[in-house]
């Protein structure tokens, strides 16, 4: 089995980091923090154009996948670059959208009146290209990803699915954010009620499919998050100087930064064997990798800076504050864990 990306994969991800790193993304970050949406949907655009979002979307409603080894290289760089908004999300929706058009994806119609348009094809044909062209922005609920939707104040669409199997257009907008470690991960309860755009045993794999791909494209994010985090590290132990010499030359520096390097090196096969085999616990078990790694460069990062690593004005926090909730983000350690026992043969 191959576990290093081709030509063209590589390429791909290059593009995405050349693209990023020319975006300003960090004052994009703390705009969306504030509330001011713009820059984040002006470099939304720009990652659109890379065909980033198409990649989730299946081919007869404008998008070229679901394609998700190519998915997670490209979220490898949206966590390396920090990049705020729903971008899992939205993905996730595409996906269960996708699922839900498939060939015997049977579903049951909506109320009458809105849900018309409803059935197996129904909300694909509506939502999915928009979403693959970048247009839209998503955010969603599922069964065992949590209660609260992620940016809903900026999100086009807010899709919840519940235990029973309905899938709904949640209305009434977003309810009264929640703080987060993370300022620019507004969480919000979304109202229960809402357009029934399909129910179902179908919704709920469907639903249970898009769980998967946000747990393998959060594990993703976390690996680039790491990586950010362990570079800006390595960066600063070597112009930081103690007793006359830089600390990076110091034996325990050195071992705590191999350790965290090793954490992020066994976690990457992880993260492309659940790629390529999408099984739930290959899934859980490359989420709970990458997410211990990420949360270890963090608190890495945070020791060998010392108190500058604290300072908002430093860019170093942007990451720092992302570790912890990506690492619970769709799924926490335990829930991972169970999920590897569960399925590991």
């Amino acid at each position: 089995m191959r576990f290093l990306p081709s030509a063209e994969q590589s390429e791909f991800a290059r593009t995405l980091h050349g693209l990023l790193g020319a975006s300003e993304v960090p004052a994009a970050v703390r705009a969306w923090g504030a509330g001011d949406h713009g820059p984040g949907r002006a470099l939304w655009s720009r990652l659109a154009g890379t065909g980033l979002f198409a990649l989730a979307a299946d081919e007869a409603y404008g998008g070229v996948g679901p394609l998700p080894v190519e998915l997670a290289l490209g979220f490898v760089e949206l966590g390396r670059a920090g990049v705020p908004g729903p971008v899992v999300e939205t993905a996730a929706a595409a996906v269960l959208l996708s699922e839900l058009a498939r060939p015997g994806a049977e579903v049951e119609e909506g109320d009458a009146g809105d849900a018309g348009d409803a059935g197996d094809a129904g909300p694909a044909k509506r939502f999915l290209p928009g979403l693959a062209a970048g247009e839209a922005l998503a955010t969603l609920t599922l069964p065992g990803g949590g209660p609260y939707a992620l940016d809903a104040d900026a999100a086009t669409y807010c899709f919840t699915v519940s235990a029973a199997g309905e899938l709904r257009l949640a209305g009434g907008g977003p309810g009264v954010p929640l703080g987060s470690t993370d300022p620019a991960r507004r969480l919000s309860r979304p109202a229960p009620d809402g357009e029934l755009l399909a129910a179902g045993p179908r919704v709920l794999a469907a639903a249970e499919t898009a769980l998967g791909w946000a747990r393998l494209l959060t594990a993703a994010q976390c690996l680039g998050v790491g990586e950010a985090l362990l570079a800006s590290t390595v960066a600063y132990v070597k112009q930081r100087t103690q007793f006359a010499a830089p600390i990076g030359s110091f034996q325990a520096v050195k071992h705590r930064l191999a350790d965290t390097l090793l954490a992020l090196e066994f976690a990457r096969p992880l993260v492309w064997a659940g790629a390529l085999g999408l099984a739930p616990w290959e899934v859980a078990a490359a989420k709970l990798a990458a997410g211990g790694a990420a949360y270890a460069s963090a608190m890495t990062a945070l020791q060998l800076h010392g108190a500058v690593g604290y300072t908002e004005e430093l860019d170093l926090s942007l990451w720092l504050r992302k570790a912890r909730p990506l690492r619970d983000a769709w799924g926490s350690p335990s829930q991972c864990r169970a999920a590897v026992l569960r399925g590991a043969p």
